[in-house]
């Protein structure tokens, strides 16, 4: 049964939110993605700080080796990224960032495929977090699969965009971003046959997960809110991130999660 969850949440995770911004128009997907993000930041800060890691320091393991598991999964996804192999991309012509015209076409110029291969590793990865939230707790599974579509869905619209200025038809761009999305089964499969024997290492990989979540919000999606807007703009931003904790909290009290 586990296995099934597994398989649910990964297939959740790796597709859902590349049916959404398949779904859309980009003239929508560039007005929803500056909420998405902002809504990202609340689901991942609040899923990592406020129910994954306190599960993995309830487990009596030395909170000494914990917090250096988090330090060393921060340095990981930062040198993953650096090799541009854990991108998160969100970025797309209208979306407010003041990039030059083209930016998006000049990114793919680099390599549209590049983005469907970095995007493979990354939800290999989210696959593998999903099958240890789940063998830790059926809860904490759907608790974590949650966050993960939520932060899946900006960077799934940014890659949607920039295969389709790349050249991909929308047909081409949806297939191949669908397939990427498929990896996250293939890491969740391979996670539950390798990681459920070890159960002592599940702490461990709670703080990985995390560690993956704290370093998305803060490292990229953060960032990406800070430029200066009017009072307005910024307000909405931080009651996306509200909406986003809130959403967290309801989740966790609904599952009747601890």
């Amino acid at each position: 049964m586990t296995l099934l969850y597994i398989v649910a949440g990964t297939l959740a995770g790796g597709l859902l939110s590349v049916l959404i911004a398949a779904s859309l128009t980009l003239a929508v997907l560039g007005r929803l993605v500056r909420h998405f993000v902002s809504l990202s930041v609340g689901v991942l800060l609040g899923t990592a700080l406020l129910h994954v890691l306190p599960e993995a320091f309830e487990s009596g393991v030395d909170p000494h080796r914990l917090f250096a598991t988090l330090l060393g999964g921060l340095m990981f996804f930062f040198l993953l990224e650096k090799a541009e192999f854990y991108r998160h991309g969100h970025h797309h012509e209208g979306d407010g960032h003041g990039h030059e015209h083209h930016f998006d076409e000049a990114q793919a110029g680099r390599g549209g495929w590049s983005v469907l291969v970095g995007d493979s590793i990354h939800n290999f990865c989210d696959g593998i977090i999903i099958a240890a939230a789940f063998l830790a707790d059926v809860r904490l599974g759907v608790v974590t699969s949650a966050a993960i579509i939520a932060h899946e869905i900006p960077q799934e619209v940014g890659d949607f965009i920039v295969l389709l200025n790349a050249g991909f038809s929308r047909r081409k761009a949806l297939l191949y971003n669908a397939l990427s999305g498929l990896a996250s089964v293939v890491g969740g499969v391979l996670g539950y046959f390798v990681v459920e024997p070890w159960q002592a290492l599940f702490p461990y990989l709670l703080v990985a997960a995390a560690s993956s979540f704290v370093y998305v919000a803060v490292a990229d999606l953060l960032p990406q809110l800070q430029k200066p807007l009017p009072w307005r703009d910024t307000t909405s931003q931080l009651a996306w991130i509200v909406v986003g904790l809130a959403l967290v909290s309801v989740a966790k009290a609904l599952l009747g999660a601890h």
